[in-house]
């Protein structure tokens, strides 16, 4: 005869009940500590379902060799020669990018005629800094006639504040709008807008200065490397940006034109020299979020990913087809070529021996 059981049916309904529950809970927290922890990693997953890439550049051929003279070069682009060059000014906020900086003044010091540069008392998410530049500014005296630099005090963020740092940094442009207007700049010169790791060639700031009729803007392909020279990606870095200056013109760092010159300069993220500064950027960049743990400011993880050219911060390439996603998924292959790089860089190669190839360790 079975045995009846103690719970009345009610009872015996919840106990099934929680069984059901309990479960379910279990597997939600876990999704939940899932796509919290990795919610980044699987947005860019399936980007290409949710999000369309923006319209497509017009891009503008860009035409180089050695010994053409300045008409035929401007000639091959569809424009005019000047008969006095345009001056140039090239306007970048600085944070801590000290090598790459002197990279980037030595590389254009013969054809930019101001170097504007504003430089912060703290990050974009809030964390004091240094005022590297101004402590280093003797590495600089070579430039030093034509630099036009500013600082700009900015107040801590409380841990708990809502500023983001995205807004932060549209502060500081607007600082460096205004520090342009101090720099002497006027109506018909070339304003370059860029970070600064994102380098223009010679080649284009020439034509900048000499070709008559250049568009009023146009965005600079720039080619892509992680790390240093080692590892190049791709030629999709556009922001940087070339203006016939206005009244009107302000620093901006988003897209402004549909126009695109091709193949106009290289763009180094992360190309610094020592590990804690690669540390202090990943912690003051305005992506600052996709520092999930605090295992990936480990100085020994952050070498190995160099040399590795993998991601610092783990993550996916942000690709809107599968196909690029999928293509771009791994390390960065390395490179052997150190073929037309900056020439300040060749020339000082053993000061930079870190951007080059095979140069990926990196002190302490």
């Amino acid at each position: 005869m079975a045995r009846a059981s103690p719970f009345p049916p009610l009872t015996r309904r919840k106990i099934a009940s929680l069984k059901l529950l309990i479960p379910c809970v279990l597997v939600l927290s876990v999704a939940v500590i899932v796509v919290t922890q990795y919610f980044h990693n699987i947005s860019y997953l399936l980007r290409p379902l949710w999000d369309t890439p923006p319209k497509p550049f017009i891009r503008i051929p860009h035409y180089y060799a050695p010994n053409i003279s300045m008409p035929q070069l401007c000639q091959l682009h569809g424009w005019g020669i000047l008969p006095t060059p345009r001056r140039v000014f090239d306007a970048v906020l600085f944070s801590n990018e000290l090598d790459i900086l002197e990279i980037r003044y030595g590389e254009l010091l013969p054809y930019v005629d101001r170097f504007v540069i504003l430089e912060a008392n703290a990050t974009f998410t809030g964390i004091p800094k240094s005022l590297s530049f101004l402590e280093n500014i003797n590495r600089f005296a070579f430039a030093g006639s034509k630099i036009v630099y500013d600082m700009l005090p900015v107040m801590e963020m409380d841990p708990g504040s809502h500023r983001q740092p995205f807004h932060v940094e549209a502060g500081h442009r607007r600082a460096l709008n205004m520090l342009l207007r101090r720099s002497g700049i006027a109506v018909g010169d070339v304003l370059i807008m860029a970070d600064a790791d994102e380098i223009p060639s010679p080649e284009t700031v020439q034509l900048l200065k000499w070709c008559d009729g250049i568009p009023q803007v146009m965005h600079l392909e720039l080619k892509n490397y992680m790390y240093s020279f080692e590892f190049p990606i791709d030629y999709n870095s556009w922001r940087a940006t070339a203006h016939v200056f206005t009244e009107h013109t302000l620093y901006r760092h988003s897209r402004q034109s549909n126009l695109l010159l091709a193949d106009a300069g290289w763009h180094c993220s992360f190309c610094f020299k020592d590990i804690k500064e690669f540390a202090f950027k990943m912690k003051a960049y305005s992506h600052a979020d996709r520092v999930k743990q605090d295992s990936f400011l480990n100085p020994d993880r952050i070498q190995r990913v160099i040399c590795n050219g993998e991601d610092l911060f783990d993550m996916l390439p942000e690709e809107y087809t599968f196909k690029d996603l999928f293509k771009k998924m791994g390390p960065i292959p390395k490179s052997g070529s150190a073929v037309h790089l900056p020439s300040y860089l060749i020339k000082n190669a053993d000061k930079f021996r870190f951007l080059l190839p095979g140069g990926c360790l990196r002190p302490g």
